[in-house]
């Protein structure tokens, strides 16, 4: 028998399975000596020996190989022999197809694009050579052999056209360094201005304690962070990144799908105090890897890796930078960091209240780990407002957004250029004391610091457009989904926006992109409703509150849309169910109703009431067309004037 592969001094170099027809024998040989002299292993089915079981070798070869090369021709996508091989390696996330002669996969692989060679010249210098390196890299997250020289790609029958690649590895040491990347990268690589927009997938959990996903959740938003912080990318927001990554789609579709040139994969594997990343860079114009790496470090060394990612993922896309702004507002302490990440994970699921009850606590012992940690600080704010909002008694709103203001206050102290922190008091000011103006800097300087954030774009042009500022409001959410296209609340926001504008035709199409996007998602149905009645279509306005799954916002629309129709008697029974279920949580809700039946006093009573009660639903009282029918009264202005709206 040949040596083993995977062992004795060959044992670090990639192996590589070489599967095809008996009719491309002869082509398969040539391929195999030209990536043995570029450096990988390379297992074929001529290595078996005189009166080895077949079955058993292939069997056996096909278990040890870090990636399995198909090579696809006419004769290949006929035989179950290589169907078989190649579907082990897909299903262990190792394939590389090639095409020989332009023949299409079977189908269940023409999901993976392959690697043309009807017009390799057989050389190990060829492009396609590098091509496949670079795929082999990606599938196995392993090192690549150093590769020899070669002539620049050709344009491939529409496939890709790239120059040669970067190796990554020569600024690792400077990044680990300084934590920061310093370089204008070359964009020569492609012979042209690159295109500097990226998308960081979810890092995957590879660990054997599925408790530890918080931690690949929290280091997948590092690196986006990272990657933010070098000006001149593009980093796709989490929510629209991991909805893309959910629908199993091959990298083409995702890339084209996200409006992004580049794919970010990664895995993490907590083992004590030590973490394996690895990571890989996908070119989103033809699906394969650019680039991977995989690195040990012990776990007192995860903020520097970070930043040594998102360097070298900038260089790798030859991504024309300056230098990157260091990271505002973190810890060097790793039990807080890791409290900060498992409370961050909580506060995401937007599930409930023990569990945003819960992220809470784990903010609260970042804390006592490190006080100066100013993005706990800025987190355990939110949250703490987010309880007001979602669950707190009437009774308990001015403590809980007193402490939100003070949390807040705590974060800007440490760091006043964290954007998060700047946004947690102009959220608390907001919705806790109903201070528009005084909350206005804030928001402005969130905006300003905001570094490509789609969640701090989006609260902003919320903020701007509920404050009147309708120029703004529109600029933001358009930065907002151009980062973040998946997002079904970026694209409620901007149906509200429009209806806050008095635009109700223009407020449908994204209401029902984000309905599209999320069939149970709250208040978008019932957005829908008003732009209905705005726009005189009744029995559509009803379906539409009909379908709203938040109780408060589909009896308050249900309320106002009988009345507009007639059914006095069913009007009325909706409005006393939005008084026993809301209560004083619905004070507002009540007092659009009252607007829309025209009784002016009850209403002005209501907003009056929902005022003292520190009611939030008054962030909406500038700008709400429901409202309209009492402008004109004097409590509309004294309430105008004591939320400093001018």
């Amino acid at each position: 028998m040949p040596d083993d592969p995977g062992s004795g001094p060959d044992a670090e170099r990639p192996i590589l399975f070489l599967s095809y027809a008996r009719g491309d024998r002869a082509r398969a040989q040539k391929l195999a000596a030209a990536l043995q002299k570029v450096g990988f292993q390379v297992w074929w089915d001529a290595l078996i020996e005189g009166g080895a079981q077949f079955a058993n070798s292939i069997s056996e070869a096909l278990d040890r190989a870090d990636a399995v090369i198909v090579l696809w021709s006419q004769s290949s996508v006929e035989s179950d022999w290589v169907r078989d091989e190649a579907a082990i390696g897909r299903d262990r996330h190792r394939l590389v197809p090639l095409s020989l002669d332009g023949s299409k996969p079977p189908l269940g692989f023409r999901q993976y694009q392959a690697i043309r060679l009807d017009e390799w010249n057989g050389g190990a210098d060829a492009p396609e050579i590098a091509a496949i390196a670079r795929a082999v890299g990606g599938v196995s997250h392993s090192p690549i052999p150093e590769l020899p020289a070669h002539r620049a790609d050709p344009p491939a029958h529409g496939a890709f056209s790239r120059r040669t690649l970067i190796e990554a590895g020569v600024a690792a040491g400077a990044l680990a360094a300084t934590g920061a990347v310093g370089w204008a990268f070359r964009d020569e690589i492609f012979g042209g201005e690159p295109d500097p927009s990226i998308a960081v997938l979810p890092f995957k959990n590879v660990g054997a304690d599925d408790g530890q996903a918080y931690f690949t959740e929290g280091l997948t938003e590092e690196v986006r962070a990272a990657l933010r912080r070098i000006k001149g990318l593009k980093v796709l927001a989490g929510t629209s990144s991991e909805a893309a990554s959910e629908e199993k789609a091959d990298a083409r579709t995702i890339a084209r799908k996200l409006h992004v040139a580049w794919l970010l994969e990664g895995s993490a594997q907590l083992d004590a105090d030590k973490v394996r990343v690895g990571v890989d860079l996908t070119d989103g114009k033809t699906g394969f890897s650019k680039w991977s790496t995989k690195v040990d470090r012990r776990l007192t060394d995860i903020f520097a890796l970070q930043s040594e990612i998102a360097g070298l993922v900038a260089q790798a896309m030859s991504a024309r930078v300056v230098t990157a702004e260091p990271p505002r507002g973190g810890t060097r302490n790793i039990k807080a960091y890791e409290h900060f990440l498992r409370g961050r994970s909580l506060f995401n699921l937007g599930k409930d209240e023990p569990t945003d009850r819960a992220a809470l606590a784990q903010y609260d012992a970042a804390l006592a780990e490190d006080p100066r940690f100013a993005l706990a600080q800025a987190a355990r704010s939110r949250v703490i407002a987010a309880i007001a909002i979602e669950y707190a008694p009437a009774s308990q709103l001015k403590g809980l957004y007193d402490e939100a203001i003070d949390a807040a206050q705590r974060a800007i102290d440490i760091e006043p250029k964290l954007a998060e922190a700047q946004l947690a008091m102009g959220f608390a000011l907001y919705t806790g004391r109903l201070d528009v103006a005084g909350a206005r800097p804030f928001y402005d300087r969130a905006f300003a610091l905001a570094n490509g954030n789609a969640d701090i774009l989006l609260l902003f042009a919320l903020y701007c457009s509920r404050a009147g500022r309708a120029a703004d409001a529109q600029a933001a959410i358009a930065q907002a989904l151009a980062l973040d296209p998946l997002n079904p609340r970026t694209h409620r926001a901007s149906g509200s926006i429009e209806y806050a504008a008095r635009h109700y035709q223009a407020a449908l199409a994204p209401l029902e992109r984000a309905l599209a996007l999320n069939p149970n998602l709250s208040n978008a149905h019932s957005l829908i409703g008003y732009c209905k009645m705005q726009l005189g279509d009744l029995p559509s306005a009803a379906a539409a509150f009909e379908a709203e799954p938040h109780v408060i916002f589909r009896l308050s629309g249900l309320a106002i849309v009988h009345r507009k129709m007639g059914d006095e008697a069913r009007a009325r029974r909706e409005f006393a169910g939005l008084v026993k279920e809301g209560g004083d949580a619905a004070l507002y809700q009540q007092a659009q109703v009252l607007a829309q039946w025209g009784d002016a006093n009850r209403a002005i009573a209501a907003l009056e009431k929902a005022r003292a009660v520190g009611d939030s639903g008054l962030i909406y009282f500038a700008t709400d067309p429901m409202l309209d029918p009492i402008r004109g009264q004097p409590g509309f202005a004294r309430l105008r004037q004591e939320m400093r709206l001018g």
